[in-house]
């Protein structure tokens, strides 16, 4: 806990709020597309029966649900090990512009271990990438692809 601002493993009695906070997050300009809420169940599912792939956090300020925080982990040998990114960070409007965006990022960066820290954002999210700088965090020239199965 920082301040004001306190950082925690998702619960089962957080389901409906991290559902309708996913929901805002993927219906903002923070993201390319939304995407079909059976995907909301199903992340809460995976990362409260276990946290082998994914876990979720749980952001709180001033005893408020203020927003959340999913990461995923993956093996990779260009990094020489274990690699976590940081999947989504989503701040309410009304909590924003108060630290909890970096507190999460320093909070993966000493709590979960990794060989290399890696995250994306949509390219016109300028604050985000400046947040992302201040960490610490730089730029990849790679092309992301994706498949859809």
């Amino acid at each position: 806990m920082f301040g004001d601002i306190m950082i925690r493993k998702t619960e089962h009695k957080d389901k409906a709020e991290y559902i309708e906070m996913a929901k805002n997050f993927y219906n903002s300009p923070a993201v390319l597309s939304p995407i079909p809420d059976s995907h909301f169940e199903n992340t809460f599912e995976e990362f409260i029966k276990r946290n082998t792939y994914a876990e979720a956090f749980i952001f709180e300020y001033d005893n408020k649900i203020a927003g959340y925080g999913l990461i995923a982990k993956t093996y990779s040998q260009e990094a020489g090990g274990i690699v976590v990114w940081i999947e989504e960070i989503y701040v309410k409007e009304a909590f924003r512009n108060k630290g909890i965006g970096s507190e999460f990022i320093e909070y993966v960066k000493n709590n979960i271990p990794a060989k290399r820290y890696r995250l994306e954002t949509e390219p016109d999210n300028i604050k985000a990438q400046e947040l992302y700088r201040r960490h610490g965090f730089k730029n990849l020239e790679y092309v992301n692809y994706s498949l859809e199965t």
